[in-house]
């Protein structure tokens, strides 16, 4: 009885104007956002290219000058993830590069600074596809599953012979979720042949593996409308209500509560822009270096006078003078720039947990949150990217800053000896790291906790459609 009533379900959606809207929006959306987005990786590949290959030639034609605690002396760039084109992320504003100074890390300018129009008016990606067009698309299948037929009086009919209230909202699930699934999936399989086409590295197990891992989270999110929309169409008693009812949901679900969240948290855990913490480390700086010349200048006229002439016995005494006076200096910036950091970064994490915590009370942060780990496009990604520049950084203070003193005679010589050596200063300059990729087991363990949220959706309001149906008198 349950697959009689599956195939009259499917074949009633088949036949109506909705299926074919649907289809027409699989094939037209998926395959065509699938192939722009590759295009566009290929792209910022080629721009991430051109940028390592510049900043290398600059530096080996012209030095960095290192005296200035705001030149950049090297720059750890952001390598595109090929797995963007299922989803942007945060790849569009995150800095192109961190830049590597003595006052601290400087970041490039973002891929939005090059398009700010298109940022405004949105991303047209396979998440936003998944996430906002399918989501109501599943929502205007189901809107009248038990709404339309009770008003047509047809669900009076059905309940009175001895058909099984559950079997009958099983049908409705099962038979318009598997009409609207089959199109999605055809139309997906044919966008992964035209990027395999165009050079995608499908068949790769690190980039194979997130695609069927979003395949299946998608499948669960559109599941978890599907269930919505039925769970509304048992509530009321007629369809108009129930379409009206069910597309104010969707617009607080999928439009309203990921974004205000975000606001919320922004009023109730304020924080500092990174350029005010990058100006409070210069002026520290140079408090500090004005506070470090006028010891050098004391510690110097009581070890050796007033007047005095530059021999190798002088300068090297300079050195030994110097030297335990730059170490307590830069150690001191170091203490108070990481609290300074520290800070920055407490105030931050706090305003995007409360933000996270305030989105996931709709289906749609959980699968933007899932699929944006799975395509290593996401917070992992950023966190594992500055991580990375902040170990180059602490490199870099140590094995080069460490050796670069604000005196302005240590300058002086330093310059002298650099010419007189004829010495090129990128050398002493330790090369950025590689930056790795998620590990995949991270991503999942990451994505566990929306994937089980999804779920938890799924699985609530169907069972609290059941329980309105089977309490319902037809």
């Amino acid at each position: 009885m349950l697959m009689t009533l599956i195939q009259k379900e499917m074949m009633h959606h088949i036949l109506s104007v909705r299926f074919v809207a649907l289809l027409l929006m699989c094939v037209l959306l998926i395959p065509l956002t699938l192939s722009i987005g590759y295009r566009k990786y290929r792209q910022n590949l080629t721009n991430y290219q051109e940028s390592v290959n510049q900043a290398r030639s600059e530096a080996k034609e012209n030095p960095p000058d290192a005296q200035n605690p705001n030149i950049e002396v090297s720059k750890l760039f952001l390598k595109p993830s090929p797995l963007s084109v299922f989803a942007n992320g945060l790849e569009e504003v995150l800095p192109t590069h961190l830049g590597m100074t003595r006052n601290g890390i400087r970041t490039g300018s973002t891929a939005l600074a090059q398009a700010p129009l298109a940022y405004v008016l949105g991303n047209l990606d396979f998440l936003f596809v998944v996430g906002t067009v399918f989501s109501l698309l599943a929502l205007l299948f189901t809107f009248d599953a038990v709404a339309g037929e009770r008003e047509a009086g047809t669900l009076r009919i059905n309940l009175s012979n001895s058909l099984p209230r559950d079997v009958f909202l099983w049908s409705k699930l099962i038979g318009g979720y598997v009409v609207f699934v089959v199109p999605f999936l055809v139309s997906f399989l044919l966008g992964l042949l035209i990027l395999v086409g165009q050079g995608f590295p499908l068949g790769e197990f690190g980039v194979a593996a997130p695609v069927l891992g979003l395949t299946l989270i998608s499948l669960l999110y559109i599941a978890v409308f599907f269930t919505i929309g039925v769970f509304i169409s048992t509530y009321l008693d007629s369809s108009k209500t129930t379409l009206i009812v069910a597309f104010t949901f969707w617009v607080f679900a999928v439009l309203i509560a990921p974004r205000g969240a975000f606001t919320v948290a922004k009023l109730v855990s304020p924080t500092r822009t990174q350029q005010t913490v990058y100006t409070e480390k210069t002026a520290l700086r140079n408090n500090l270096a004005k506070e470090k010349q006028e010891r050098l200048n004391k510690k110097i006229r009581e070890t050796l006078g007033t007047s005095f002439q530059v021999t190798p016995e002088i300068k090297k005494e300079l050195d030994e003078v110097r030297k335990p006076i730059n170490e307590e200096f830069r150690l001191k910036f170091q203490n108070q720039a990481n609290k300074i950091d520290k800070e920055y970064e407490r105030e931050k994490n706090r305003q995007e947990q409360i933000g996270e915590m305030l989105s996931r009370i709709t289906p749609t942060s959980s699968l933007i949150y899932s699929a944006i780990n799975l395509t290593q496009t996401g917070k992992l990604k950023r966190d594992l990217y500055f991580q990375t520049g902040e170990r180059y950084h602490n490199q870099l203070d140590n094995s080069y800053f460490s050796g670069i003193s604000d005196d302005v005679m240590a300058q002086v010589q330093q310059i002298v000896d650099r010419q007189m050596n004829n010495s090129s200063e990128s050398e002493e300059i330790p090369p950025p790291p590689t930056l790795t990729e998620p590990a995949l087991s991270e991503t999942m363990r990451r994505s566990s906790v929306d994937v089980l949220l999804l779920g938890f959706f799924a699985l609530a309001f169907t069972t609290m459609a059941f329980l309105k149906f089977f309490r319902t008198d037809i």
